[in-house]
């Protein structure tokens, strides 16, 4: 059954996809003349800059104000660099430092990266409260657990993207920082009050409204006093009544992806989940990562029967795709899209944007205990334990290995080493133990004990900082974060670099 031209084309309007590949399908340029809002880029679409350039040129002349966005967060979490590890710290290291002015510096020079290339819309900064230290998703995405810490910084980093010309989405509302499970893979609950969310949560996301973010994102969570047995991404309550009723909101809510277990199960489907998104008062659909032609039509489809039959207002639909329309005319207008070479003319200007994120993550490495001795008794061995990405995060590389050319290094699983053979290895040197999260696996901490138990050890703690230190370790150093910048720094502070 062939759509309504002018209510597909509506549908569409409210409608963030993705494609698979390093160039534009030709039906992903396709639709965005049909009216499709926009694409978010994966790492799976990035191979260098001038060929990133080449695809949003290519979108950008099917019509000049589609919208490109990208999950760009630094640290942890990077598209750009997921070959390498991002040159930038994070959210936590930026926290860490306590110097606002500085985020909003670095959130500048990575807009300037993205504006270089003709991406306008990050899906950053990411402002959760994370106040959860077994958060599986959140993390070292988080400025911190104090919720003024992270408003200061949350509203720095997104007067930093938008002063680079790329708007910012603050997410996951109404806080994602609470929570024990992970939103791609299930419905977490954050069994909170209304007055606890308002102290602990909101913050971050009033003070991004108060700078005048473009864009907010929601969250997959369920929270029973506010949005009932759904998620927030399909709650009235939440998005209407407390993010432009109470927060005062007038730009675009923009959905986590509708692919997420979070949604998808909650709706029946990716598909499904469109319809209560938009009625819950979303603008901007984000259905994820996994897409192609026939789901945009699935999709735009639901929409367009769900008006059709009376179940969804025509009015919520063109609102929402007028406040679409209104972030892209702003984004078109403020980025000054892609360079022939990917290079920002603030990029040549500093020499290298990067050299601020190296510096950055030096500021927030912190030592306890003494480093001093450890060069005298000859180069480490080098232990890394191996531990899992989140979904968010990706397979990017991290620890210490590209910046220590020299010294010798290990991956070890946590459950298999055998610290009696790595003590022989290691003979005579001290043991330089670098680990993410290690606090939430039994194995690595028994393993890291039973290393320090008898042998000098030093740890390096890649992941979010917990209150565990190991018995008997010399030194214990927090990063607070994996990127290649928060590598380089601790390898730096070890004297390895």
């Amino acid at each position: 059954m062939s759509l309504d031209p002018g209510l597909r084309r509506l549908a569409l309007r409210t409608l963030l996809a993705a494609f698979p590949g390093t160039s534009a399908p030709g039906w992903a340029v396709d639709l965005v003349g049909d009216g499709l809002a926009g694409y978010t880029l994966f790492g799976y679409n990035i191979a260098e800059p001038a060929q990133v350039a080449t695809i949003t040129a290519a979108l950008r002349d099917a019509r000049h104000d589609v919208l490109i966005a990208i999950d760009e967060e630094g640290g942890d979490v990077t598209r750009l660099a997921h070959a390498t590890g991002s040159p930038y710290p994070g959210n936590a290291a930026l926290g860490a430092v306590g110097d606002a002015s500085l985020t909003q510096r670095v959130y500048e020079a990575i807009g300037a990266e993205l504006a270089a290339l003709g991406i306008n819309l990050n899906l950053a900064p990411t402002v959760d409260v994370n106040t959860a230290e077994e958060n599986p998703i959140i993390g070292t995405r988080a400025f911190g657990a104090d919720p003024e810490q992270v408003a200061a910084h949350a509203a720095a980093a997104v007067a930093g993207l938008q002063d680079a010309g790329v708007a910012a989405c603050a997410k996951h509302f109404p806080g994602h920082g609470a929570t024990v499970a992970d939103s791609h893979l299930e419905l977490p609950t954050v069994d909170a009050p209304l007055d606890l969310l308002r102290a602990r949560d909101l913050p971050p996301f009033a003070a991004v409204v108060a700078a005048d973010t473009k864009s907010i994102m929601t969250a997959h969570i369920r929270v029973p006093e506010l949005t009932g047995d759904d998620p927030a991404t399909f709650s009235r309550a939440a998005l209407v009544d407390l993010l432009r009723g109470e927060l005062g909101f007038t730009g675009a809510v923009i959905t986590d992806a509708l692919e997420m277990k979070g949604a998808a199960l909650a709706a029946g489907g990716t598909a499904r989940a469109a319809v209560p998104a938009l009625a819950a008062g979303a603008d901007l659909l984000c259905i994820g990562a996994q897409v192609d032609a026939a789901l945009v039509e699935e999709v735009a489809a639901e929409i367009v029967d769900a008006i059709s039959g009376g179940r969804l207002p025509l009015a919520r639909v063109e609102e929402a795709a007028a406040r679409v329309d209104a972030l892209a005319a702003w984004s078109s207008r403020s980025a000054p899209g892609p360079s022939a070479s990917g290079t920002s003319a603030s990029q040549r200007s500093e020499g290298s944007m990067t050299d601020l994120g190296y510096a950055a993550a030096r500021r927030a490495i912190q030592v306890e205990g003494s480093l001093e001795g450890m060069a005298g008794l000859g180069a480490p061995l080098v232990v890394q334990i191996v531990a899992a990405s989140t979904i968010a995060e990706g397979p990017v590389p991290w620890g210490l290995g590209p910046h220590i050319n020299g010294t010798e290094q290990v991956r070890v699983a946590a459950a298999e080493a055998i610290p009696a053979d790595l003590l022989s290895r290691a003979g005579a040197r001290p043991i330089v133990v670098v680990g993410r999260h290690a606090h939430r696996m039994p194995e690595a901490r028994a393993l890291i004990e039973a290393l320090a138990a008898s042998h000098p050890v030093t740890v390096v703690e890649m992941g979010w900082p917990s209150l565990w230190r190991p018995a008997g370790a010399r030194a214990f150093v927090t990063t607070y974060g994996a990127s290649y910048a928060n590598g380089r720094a601790a390898a730096e502070a070890l004297g390895l670099a």
